[in-house]
Protein backbone atom coordinates (compact mmCIF):
# COMPACT_ATOMS: atom_id res chain seq x y z
CA UNK A 1 0.00 0.00 0.00
CA UNK A 2 2.78 2.42 0.89
CA UNK A 3 4.52 1.61 -2.39
CA UNK A 4 1.32 2.38 -4.34
CA UNK A 5 0.92 5.70 -2.54
CA UNK A 6 4.55 6.61 -3.19
CA UNK A 7 4.20 5.73 -6.87
CA UNK A 8 1.07 7.87 -7.23
CA UNK A 9 2.78 10.79 -5.50
CA UNK A 10 5.83 10.40 -7.72
CA UNK A 11 3.71 10.31 -10.87
CA UNK A 12 1.76 13.38 -9.82
CA UNK A 13 4.95 15.36 -9.16
CA UNK A 14 6.54 14.13 -12.38
CA UNK A 15 3.50 15.12 -14.42
CA UNK A 16 3.78 18.65 -13.10
CA UNK A 17 7.35 18.96 -14.27
CA UNK A 18 6.62 18.57 -17.98
CA UNK A 19 10.32 18.04 -18.65
CA UNK A 20 10.29 16.65 -22.17
CA UNK A 21 9.71 18.15 -25.60
CA UNK A 22 8.08 16.96 -28.79
CA UNK A 23 10.71 14.31 -29.54
CA UNK A 24 9.44 12.21 -26.62
CA UNK A 25 5.69 12.02 -27.17
CA UNK A 26 4.67 10.77 -23.76
CA UNK A 27 6.96 12.16 -21.13
CA UNK A 28 5.35 15.59 -20.99
CA UNK A 29 2.92 14.12 -18.50
CA UNK A 30 3.78 10.97 -16.54
CA UNK A 31 0.36 10.61 -14.96
CA UNK A 32 -0.97 7.08 -14.98
CA UNK A 33 -3.71 6.02 -17.36
CA UNK A 34 -6.51 3.87 -16.06
CA UNK A 35 -8.92 5.89 -13.93
CA UNK A 36 -12.50 5.32 -15.00
CA UNK A 37 -13.77 7.87 -17.49
CA UNK A 38 -16.87 9.83 -16.60
CA UNK A 39 -18.35 9.59 -20.09
CA UNK A 40 -18.73 7.05 -22.86
CA UNK A 41 -19.54 7.48 -26.53
CA UNK A 42 -20.94 5.26 -29.26
CA UNK A 43 -20.19 7.59 -32.17
CA UNK A 44 -17.05 9.50 -33.20
CA UNK A 45 -16.29 13.19 -32.58
CA UNK A 46 -13.14 15.29 -32.76
CA UNK A 47 -12.28 18.78 -31.54
CA UNK A 48 -9.40 20.56 -33.27
CA UNK A 49 -7.86 23.65 -31.64
CA UNK A 50 -6.02 26.01 -34.01
CA UNK A 51 -3.88 28.19 -31.75
CA UNK A 52 -2.43 31.42 -33.15
CA UNK A 53 0.60 32.20 -31.02
CA UNK A 54 1.52 35.82 -30.39
CA UNK A 55 -1.92 37.42 -30.14
CA UNK A 56 -3.89 37.79 -33.36
CA UNK A 57 -4.87 41.29 -34.49
CA UNK A 58 -8.67 41.22 -34.47
CA UNK A 59 -9.08 44.55 -36.30
CA UNK A 60 -7.48 43.36 -39.51
CA UNK A 61 -8.79 39.79 -39.27
CA UNK A 62 -12.44 40.79 -39.12
CA UNK A 63 -12.54 44.46 -40.16
CA UNK A 64 -15.77 46.47 -39.85
CA UNK A 65 -17.41 47.05 -43.23
CA UNK A 66 -20.54 49.17 -42.86
CA UNK A 67 -19.58 52.75 -43.65
CA UNK A 68 -20.08 54.22 -40.19
CA UNK A 69 -18.11 51.46 -38.49
CA UNK A 70 -15.42 51.46 -41.15
CA UNK A 71 -14.91 55.19 -40.66
CA UNK A 72 -14.28 54.65 -36.93
CA UNK A 73 -11.96 51.71 -37.64
CA UNK A 74 -9.99 53.68 -40.23
CA UNK A 75 -9.70 56.66 -37.89
CA UNK A 76 -8.41 54.44 -35.06
CA UNK A 77 -5.56 53.02 -37.13
CA UNK A 78 -4.75 55.32 -40.01
CA UNK A 79 -2.33 53.72 -42.41
CA UNK A 80 -3.01 50.22 -41.03
CA UNK A 81 -6.69 49.73 -41.86
CA UNK A 82 -7.66 47.71 -44.90
CA UNK A 83 -8.81 49.88 -47.80
CA UNK A 84 -12.58 49.46 -47.77
CA UNK A 85 -12.88 48.56 -51.45
CA UNK A 86 -10.55 45.57 -50.90
CA UNK A 87 -13.14 44.16 -48.50
CA UNK A 88 -16.02 44.16 -50.99
CA UNK A 89 -15.44 40.54 -52.01
CA UNK A 90 -15.28 39.16 -48.46
CA UNK A 91 -18.24 40.85 -46.78
CA UNK A 92 -20.04 38.40 -44.50
CA UNK A 93 -23.80 38.23 -44.99
CA UNK A 94 -25.25 36.38 -41.99
CA UNK A 95 -28.67 34.75 -41.90
CA UNK A 96 -29.63 37.16 -39.12
CA UNK A 97 -28.39 40.72 -39.74
CA UNK A 98 -26.56 42.46 -36.93
CA UNK A 99 -28.31 45.25 -35.08
CA UNK A 100 -27.70 48.82 -36.16
CA UNK A 101 -26.64 47.85 -39.65
CA UNK A 102 -23.27 46.57 -38.41
CA UNK A 103 -21.29 44.57 -40.96
CA UNK A 104 -17.98 42.76 -40.97
CA UNK A 105 -15.74 41.36 -43.68
CA UNK A 106 -13.00 38.78 -43.65
CA UNK A 107 -9.46 39.97 -44.31
CA UNK A 108 -8.97 39.78 -48.10
CA UNK A 109 -6.45 36.94 -47.80
CA UNK A 110 -9.03 34.90 -45.87
CA UNK A 111 -11.41 34.73 -48.83
CA UNK A 112 -11.10 30.94 -48.95
CA UNK A 113 -13.23 30.73 -45.78
CA UNK A 114 -16.14 32.67 -47.26
CA UNK A 115 -17.79 29.63 -48.95
CA UNK A 116 -17.80 27.75 -45.64
CA UNK A 117 -19.49 30.68 -43.91
CA UNK A 118 -22.01 31.06 -46.73
CA UNK A 119 -22.79 27.34 -46.58
CA UNK A 120 -23.70 27.71 -42.90
CA UNK A 121 -20.72 25.70 -41.67
CA UNK A 122 -18.65 28.50 -40.11
CA UNK A 123 -19.60 30.83 -37.27
CA UNK A 124 -17.92 33.99 -36.04
CA UNK A 125 -17.75 34.47 -32.27
CA UNK A 126 -17.30 38.11 -31.30
CA UNK A 127 -15.08 39.45 -28.53
CA UNK A 128 -13.90 36.28 -26.79
CA UNK A 129 -11.21 36.44 -24.14
CA UNK A 130 -9.93 35.33 -20.77
CA UNK A 131 -12.06 36.20 -17.76
CA UNK A 132 -12.43 34.83 -14.26
CA UNK A 133 -16.11 35.86 -14.09
CA UNK A 134 -18.45 38.25 -15.91
CA UNK A 135 -16.75 41.64 -15.72
CA UNK A 136 -17.93 45.16 -16.49
CA UNK A 137 -15.64 48.03 -17.37
CA UNK A 138 -16.37 49.68 -14.03
CA UNK A 139 -15.40 46.49 -12.22
CA UNK A 140 -12.21 46.21 -14.27
CA UNK A 141 -11.29 49.83 -13.58
CA UNK A 142 -11.88 49.52 -9.84
CA UNK A 143 -10.35 46.02 -9.71
CA UNK A 144 -13.40 44.98 -7.69
CA UNK A 145 -13.63 41.47 -9.20
CA UNK A 146 -11.00 38.79 -9.82
CA UNK A 147 -9.21 39.25 -13.15
CA UNK A 148 -7.03 36.86 -15.14
CA UNK A 149 -3.50 37.16 -13.74
CA UNK A 150 -0.88 39.08 -15.73
CA UNK A 151 -3.18 40.40 -18.43
CA UNK A 152 -1.45 41.22 -21.72
CA UNK A 153 1.43 38.80 -20.93
CA UNK A 154 2.00 36.25 -23.69
CA UNK A 155 2.94 33.23 -21.60
CA UNK A 156 0.32 33.73 -18.91
CA UNK A 157 -2.54 34.49 -21.30
CA UNK A 158 -1.62 31.55 -23.54
CA UNK A 159 -1.77 29.39 -20.43
CA UNK A 160 -5.00 30.96 -19.15
CA UNK A 161 -6.66 30.44 -22.54
CA UNK A 162 -5.61 26.80 -22.58
CA UNK A 163 -5.97 25.87 -18.91
CA UNK A 164 -7.85 28.54 -16.90
CA UNK A 165 -4.61 29.04 -14.93
CA UNK A 166 -1.48 31.18 -15.42
CA UNK A 167 1.87 29.87 -16.62
CA UNK A 168 2.88 26.76 -14.71
CA UNK A 169 -0.49 24.99 -14.99
CA UNK A 170 -0.23 21.22 -15.37
CA UNK A 171 -3.56 20.52 -17.09
CA UNK A 172 -5.63 22.22 -19.78
CA UNK A 173 -9.30 22.07 -20.66
CA UNK A 174 -8.63 19.96 -23.75
CA UNK A 175 -6.80 17.41 -21.64
CA UNK A 176 -9.48 17.50 -18.95
CA UNK A 177 -12.05 16.71 -21.63
CA UNK A 178 -9.78 13.83 -22.59
CA UNK A 179 -9.80 12.61 -18.99
CA UNK A 180 -13.54 11.98 -19.27
CA UNK A 181 -13.43 10.00 -22.50
CA UNK A 182 -10.08 8.24 -22.70
CA UNK A 183 -11.23 4.92 -21.25
CA UNK A 184 -13.83 4.67 -24.02
CA UNK A 185 -11.10 4.72 -26.67
CA UNK A 186 -9.33 1.56 -27.81
CA UNK A 187 -5.99 3.13 -26.86
CA UNK A 188 -6.31 5.79 -24.18
CA UNK A 189 -3.09 7.56 -25.20
CA UNK A 190 -4.59 8.43 -28.59
CA UNK A 191 -7.27 10.65 -27.02
CA UNK A 192 -5.25 13.88 -26.95
CA UNK A 193 -2.97 14.37 -29.95
CA UNK A 194 -0.63 17.30 -30.53
CA UNK A 195 0.69 17.94 -34.05
CA UNK A 196 2.74 21.00 -33.09
CA UNK A 197 4.89 19.98 -30.13
CA UNK A 198 3.68 20.46 -26.57
CA UNK A 199 0.87 22.55 -25.07
CA UNK A 200 -0.76 22.56 -21.66
CA UNK A 201 -4.13 22.56 -23.47
CA UNK A 202 -3.88 18.80 -24.08
CA UNK A 203 -2.45 17.73 -20.71
CA UNK A 204 -5.09 16.15 -18.52
CA UNK A 205 -5.07 15.17 -14.91
CA UNK A 206 -4.70 11.57 -16.10
CA UNK A 207 -4.74 11.91 -19.90
CA UNK A 208 -1.40 12.43 -21.60
CA UNK A 209 -0.79 14.18 -24.89
CA UNK A 210 0.57 12.12 -27.74
CA UNK A 211 2.85 14.12 -30.02
CA UNK A 212 3.04 13.42 -33.74
CA UNK A 213 5.05 15.00 -36.52
CA UNK A 214 3.50 16.11 -39.79
CA UNK A 215 4.53 12.77 -41.29
CA UNK A 216 3.17 10.59 -38.50
CA UNK A 217 4.19 9.16 -35.12
CA UNK A 218 7.57 10.17 -33.73
CA UNK A 219 9.82 7.11 -33.39
CA UNK A 220 12.25 6.56 -30.57
CA UNK A 221 15.83 6.42 -31.89
CA UNK A 222 14.54 7.46 -35.29
CA UNK A 223 13.12 3.93 -35.62
CA UNK A 224 16.53 2.91 -36.92
CA UNK A 225 17.16 -0.81 -37.40
CA UNK A 226 20.80 -0.37 -36.39
CA UNK A 227 22.83 1.65 -33.92
CA UNK A 228 26.41 2.54 -34.83
CA UNK A 229 26.07 -0.03 -37.61
CA UNK A 230 24.91 -2.81 -35.30
CA UNK A 231 21.42 -4.32 -35.37
CA UNK A 232 22.18 -6.09 -32.09
CA UNK A 233 23.01 -2.76 -30.42
CA UNK A 234 19.71 -1.25 -31.61
CA UNK A 235 17.75 -4.26 -30.39
CA UNK A 236 19.55 -4.26 -27.06
CA UNK A 237 18.94 -0.58 -26.33
CA UNK A 238 15.24 -1.00 -27.14
CA UNK A 239 15.11 -3.88 -24.70
CA UNK A 240 16.82 -1.76 -22.05
CA UNK A 241 14.54 1.21 -22.73
CA UNK A 242 11.42 -0.89 -22.37
CA UNK A 243 12.68 -2.85 -19.38
CA UNK A 244 11.20 -2.63 -15.91
CA UNK A 245 14.19 -0.78 -14.48
CA UNK A 246 14.71 -0.21 -10.77
CA UNK A 247 13.13 2.42 -8.58
CA UNK A 248 10.13 4.59 -9.40
CA UNK A 249 11.86 6.62 -12.10
CA UNK A 250 13.33 3.57 -13.80
CA UNK A 251 10.04 1.70 -13.80
CA UNK A 252 8.11 4.65 -15.17
CA UNK A 253 10.74 5.34 -17.84
CA UNK A 254 10.55 1.74 -18.98
CA UNK A 255 6.76 1.74 -19.07
CA UNK A 256 6.62 4.92 -21.13
CA UNK A 257 9.38 3.87 -23.49
CA UNK A 258 7.70 0.53 -24.17
CA UNK A 259 4.40 2.32 -24.76
CA UNK A 260 6.12 4.58 -27.28
CA UNK A 261 7.59 1.62 -29.15
CA UNK A 262 4.25 -0.20 -29.21
CA UNK A 263 2.22 2.84 -30.25
CA UNK A 264 4.62 3.76 -33.04
CA UNK A 265 3.92 0.42 -34.68
CA UNK A 266 0.17 0.68 -34.10
CA UNK A 267 -0.25 4.21 -35.44
CA UNK A 268 2.20 3.79 -38.29
CA UNK A 269 0.40 0.66 -39.44
CA UNK A 270 -2.98 2.39 -39.34
CA UNK A 271 -1.69 5.42 -41.27
CA UNK A 272 -0.40 3.12 -44.00
CA UNK A 273 -4.06 2.81 -44.97
CA UNK A 274 -4.34 6.60 -45.28
CA UNK A 275 -1.35 7.60 -47.41
CA UNK A 276 -0.55 11.29 -47.50
CA UNK A 277 -0.87 11.27 -51.29
CA UNK A 278 -4.61 10.70 -50.90
CA UNK A 279 -4.98 13.96 -48.97
CA UNK A 280 -4.24 16.29 -51.84
CA UNK A 281 -6.42 19.29 -50.95
CA UNK A 282 -3.87 20.77 -48.56
CA UNK A 283 -1.66 23.59 -49.91
CA UNK A 284 2.12 23.31 -49.96
CA UNK A 285 4.48 25.62 -48.05
CA UNK A 286 1.97 26.00 -45.23
CA UNK A 287 3.07 24.56 -41.88
CA UNK A 288 -0.43 24.80 -40.41
CA UNK A 289 -1.83 22.90 -43.39
CA UNK A 290 0.82 20.23 -42.86
CA UNK A 291 -0.31 19.82 -39.24
CA UNK A 292 -3.99 19.67 -40.18
CA UNK A 293 -3.17 17.13 -42.87
CA UNK A 294 -1.78 14.65 -40.34
CA UNK A 295 -4.79 15.35 -38.12
CA UNK A 296 -7.08 14.50 -41.06
CA UNK A 297 -5.14 11.31 -41.73
CA UNK A 298 -5.38 10.26 -38.08
CA UNK A 299 -9.10 10.99 -37.97
CA UNK A 300 -9.58 8.93 -41.12
CA UNK A 301 -8.14 5.87 -39.33
CA UNK A 302 -9.85 6.50 -35.98
CA UNK A 303 -11.95 3.38 -36.40
CA UNK A 304 -8.85 1.23 -36.91
CA UNK A 305 -7.36 2.80 -33.79
CA UNK A 306 -10.53 2.25 -31.78
CA UNK A 307 -11.01 5.95 -31.06
CA UNK A 308 -14.43 7.42 -30.26
CA UNK A 309 -13.43 10.83 -28.94
CA UNK A 310 -10.25 12.75 -29.81
CA UNK A 311 -8.95 16.25 -29.11
CA UNK A 312 -6.24 17.69 -31.39
CA UNK A 313 -3.97 20.73 -31.19
CA UNK A 314 -2.25 22.54 -34.06
CA UNK A 315 -0.66 25.97 -34.07
CA UNK A 316 0.94 28.77 -36.04
CA UNK A 317 3.22 31.47 -34.63
CA UNK A 318 4.22 34.96 -35.69
CA UNK A 319 1.13 36.91 -34.60
CA UNK A 320 2.98 39.27 -32.23
CA UNK A 321 2.75 42.06 -34.81
CA UNK A 322 4.17 45.07 -33.00
CA UNK A 323 5.43 46.18 -36.38
CA UNK A 324 5.04 45.15 -39.99
CA UNK A 325 1.33 44.49 -39.55
CA UNK A 326 0.49 45.30 -43.15
CA UNK A 327 3.21 43.07 -44.54
CA UNK A 328 3.11 40.15 -42.10
CA UNK A 329 -0.49 39.78 -40.99
CA UNK A 330 -2.15 39.23 -44.40
CA UNK A 331 0.21 36.32 -45.05
CA UNK A 332 -0.39 34.78 -41.63
CA UNK A 333 -4.19 34.88 -41.74
CA UNK A 334 -4.06 33.69 -45.35
CA UNK A 335 -2.17 30.60 -44.19
CA UNK A 336 -4.80 30.02 -41.49
CA UNK A 337 -7.71 30.38 -43.90
CA UNK A 338 -6.23 28.15 -46.59
CA UNK A 339 -5.32 25.45 -44.06
CA UNK A 340 -8.74 25.49 -42.39
CA UNK A 341 -10.52 25.44 -45.75
CA UNK A 342 -8.50 22.44 -46.94
CA UNK A 343 -9.13 20.64 -43.66
CA UNK A 344 -12.88 21.27 -43.80
CA UNK A 345 -13.09 20.19 -47.44
CA UNK A 346 -11.18 17.01 -46.57
CA UNK A 347 -13.63 16.15 -43.79
CA UNK A 348 -16.44 16.62 -46.31
CA UNK A 349 -14.68 14.29 -48.76
CA UNK A 350 -14.27 11.74 -45.95
CA UNK A 351 -17.97 12.10 -45.07
CA UNK A 352 -17.13 13.06 -41.48
CA UNK A 353 -17.60 16.85 -41.55
CA UNK A 354 -20.40 16.71 -38.96
CA UNK A 355 -18.12 14.79 -36.59
CA UNK A 356 -15.22 17.28 -36.58
CA UNK A 357 -15.30 20.81 -35.17
CA UNK A 358 -12.35 23.17 -35.62
CA UNK A 359 -11.96 26.39 -33.65
CA UNK A 360 -9.41 29.18 -33.39
CA UNK A 361 -7.74 30.49 -30.24
CA UNK A 362 -4.94 32.96 -29.47
CA UNK A 363 -3.13 34.59 -26.54
CA UNK A 364 -5.30 37.70 -26.83
CA UNK A 365 -6.45 40.27 -29.36
CA UNK A 366 -4.48 43.44 -29.99
CA UNK A 367 -5.03 47.15 -29.67
CA UNK A 368 -7.14 48.79 -32.35
CA UNK A 369 -4.96 51.88 -32.14
CA UNK A 370 -1.74 51.54 -34.06
CA UNK A 371 1.69 51.25 -32.51
CA UNK A 372 3.78 52.79 -35.27
CA UNK A 373 3.26 50.21 -38.05
CA UNK A 374 1.82 47.52 -35.78
CA UNK A 375 -0.44 46.99 -32.79
CA UNK A 376 0.16 46.25 -29.12
CA UNK A 377 -1.05 43.49 -26.80
CA UNK A 378 -4.79 43.50 -26.23
CA UNK A 379 -7.47 41.33 -24.65
CA UNK A 380 -10.69 40.24 -26.38
CA UNK A 381 -10.65 39.03 -29.98
CA UNK A 382 -12.75 37.48 -32.77
CA UNK A 383 -12.71 33.75 -33.43
CA UNK A 384 -13.94 31.25 -36.00
CA UNK A 385 -15.59 27.85 -35.53
CA UNK A 386 -15.97 25.54 -38.54
CA UNK A 387 -17.42 22.10 -39.15
CA UNK A 388 -20.43 20.21 -40.39
CA UNK A 389 -22.17 20.46 -37.01
CA UNK A 390 -21.64 24.23 -36.70
CA UNK A 391 -24.70 26.48 -36.71
CA UNK A 392 -22.99 28.84 -39.07
CA UNK A 393 -23.59 31.86 -41.25
CA UNK A 394 -24.11 33.69 -38.00
CA UNK A 395 -22.35 35.97 -35.56
CA UNK A 396 -22.44 35.07 -31.89
CA UNK A 397 -22.01 37.77 -29.29
CA UNK A 398 -22.41 41.53 -29.50
CA UNK A 399 -20.36 43.70 -31.88
CA UNK A 400 -18.17 45.90 -29.67
CA UNK A 401 -18.09 49.66 -30.02
CA UNK A 402 -15.17 50.82 -32.15
CA UNK A 403 -12.61 53.33 -30.92
CA UNK A 404 -10.49 54.24 -27.94
CA UNK A 405 -11.87 54.08 -24.39
CA UNK A 406 -15.36 53.09 -25.48
CA UNK A 407 -17.68 51.27 -23.05
CA UNK A 408 -16.38 48.02 -24.57
CA UNK A 409 -12.64 48.56 -24.28
CA UNK A 410 -10.14 49.39 -21.59
CA UNK A 411 -8.07 51.81 -23.66
CA UNK A 412 -6.49 51.90 -27.11
CA UNK A 413 -9.15 49.57 -28.46
CA UNK A 414 -8.24 46.72 -26.10
CA UNK A 415 -11.54 44.91 -25.98
CA UNK A 416 -13.00 43.91 -22.62
CA UNK A 417 -14.26 40.39 -23.46
CA UNK A 418 -18.01 40.00 -23.55
CA UNK A 419 -17.73 36.21 -24.04
CA UNK A 420 -15.33 34.30 -21.81
CA UNK A 421 -13.08 31.49 -22.94
CA UNK A 422 -15.02 29.36 -20.45
CA UNK A 423 -18.30 29.95 -22.32
CA UNK A 424 -16.61 29.39 -25.68
CA UNK A 425 -15.05 26.17 -24.38
CA UNK A 426 -18.18 24.90 -22.64
CA UNK A 427 -20.14 25.24 -25.88
CA UNK A 428 -17.56 23.07 -27.65
CA UNK A 429 -17.36 20.64 -24.73
CA UNK A 430 -21.13 20.26 -24.63
CA UNK A 431 -21.22 19.28 -28.32
CA UNK A 432 -18.39 16.83 -27.64
CA UNK A 433 -20.50 15.11 -25.00
CA UNK A 434 -19.39 16.62 -21.68
CA UNK A 435 -22.34 16.69 -19.32
CA UNK A 436 -23.40 19.76 -17.36
CA UNK A 437 -22.42 17.96 -14.16
CA UNK A 438 -18.87 17.42 -15.47
CA UNK A 439 -18.44 20.91 -16.91
CA UNK A 440 -17.00 22.36 -13.69
CA UNK A 441 -14.34 19.65 -13.74
CA UNK A 442 -13.29 20.68 -17.23
CA UNK A 443 -13.70 24.44 -16.68
CA UNK A 444 -13.23 25.46 -13.04
CA UNK A 445 -14.57 29.00 -13.58
CA UNK A 446 -17.71 28.08 -15.51
CA UNK A 447 -19.76 28.09 -12.31
CA UNK A 448 -19.26 31.87 -12.17
CA UNK A 449 -21.58 32.21 -15.18
CA UNK A 450 -25.32 31.70 -15.39
CA UNK A 451 -25.85 28.15 -16.63
CA UNK A 452 -28.10 29.42 -19.42
CA UNK A 453 -24.96 30.98 -20.98
CA UNK A 454 -22.80 27.87 -20.82
CA UNK A 455 -23.87 26.85 -24.31
CA UNK A 456 -23.81 29.70 -26.81
CA UNK A 457 -25.36 27.53 -29.52
CA UNK A 458 -22.79 27.89 -32.28
CA UNK A 459 -22.35 24.12 -32.50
Amino acid sequence: MAMDQSRRAFLKRSAALGVAGAAAPFVTNLAAIGEAAASTAADYKALVCVFLYGGNDYGNTLPPYDQASYNLYNAARPGLAHVRSTLDATVLTPTAALAGGRQYALAPTMASLLPIFDAGRMAVVLNVGTLAQPTTKAQYTSRSVPLPPKLFSHNDQQSYWQSSSPEGANSGWGGRIGDLFQSGNGTATLTCINASGNAVFLSGRTAVQYAVSTSGPIPLLGNSSSLFGSQLAASSIRTLMGGAGTGLLGMEHGRISQRSLDLFSQVNSALAGAPAANFNLFPASNSLADQLKIVARLISVSQELGAKRQVFFVSLGGFDTHDGLLTQHPTLVGLVADAMRAFYDTTVALNIADKVTTFTASDFGRTLQSNDDGSDHGWGSMHFVAGGAVNGKRFYGTPPAIGNNTPDDVGQGRLLPSISVDQYASTLASWFGVSASDMRTVLPNIGNYNQSTWNLGFV
